[in-house]
């Protein structure tokens, strides 16, 4: 499916959406149909679930529109369907105070789910910035990542970049004096 059949954005909204993106197996069939249609044999064999596992959370995506059927087609008799992502991104809100980041939550499963052997960077830098130079690699950051998701060829393995750019809650320093 070219992606400019695609909306650009989809912005989670509804609590059928949110439901659906906090689950770990339907984020990573959404990772699967990221770049190219698939059917739910195909989903089942990359996400490494039972047929019938895969259908129940593809149809939970479908139902919450977040994935959609894209094409059909006569197979034995039977109609296959290659479902693909309702839009080229979606968008998560942000999470509440105090509630969980759903999105990193995922990253971080994936990470420690992805094979020991397999190459990684994974870093994490504590910085003090300006607003201006947090605004500055915040930008910057974002424009890499558009960069390489243009560079993306679906023949290729997967690869996830994940980056998280926060303000830290303030610490209180403890009655000793150690922070």
């Amino acid at each position: 499916m070219p992606s400019d059949d695609r909306p650009e954005t989809l912005h989670v909204t509804t609590d059928a959406q949110l439901r659906a993106v906090s689950n770990l197996t339907r984020h990573r069939i959404m990772a699967v149909l990221r770049f190219e249609p698939a059917t739910i044999t195909q989903i089942a064999g990359r996400v490494g679930l039972a047929k019938g596992s895969s259908s129940y959370h593809v149809r939970l995506l479908e139902r919450a529109g977040l994935v959609k059927v894209v094409r059909t087609r006569k197979v034995r008799g039977v109609t296959e369907r290659y479902y693909a992502m309702a839009a080229q991104t979606i968008v998560l809100p942000d999470p509440g105070a105090g509630q969980p980041d759903v999105l990193m939550r995922h990253a971080v499963a994936d990470l420690e789910s992805a094979p020991a052997e397999s190459e990684r960077h994974v870093q994490m830098a504590h910085l003090r910035l300006t607003p201006e130079q947090f605004a500055e690699l915040g930008a910057r950051l974002e424009a890499l990542a558009d960069e390489y998701r243009e560079l993306s060829d679906p023949s290729l393995p997967d690869v996830s970049l994940v980056f998280a750019l926060f303000r830290t809650t303030p610490r209180k320093p403890t009655e000793d004096g150690a922070k």
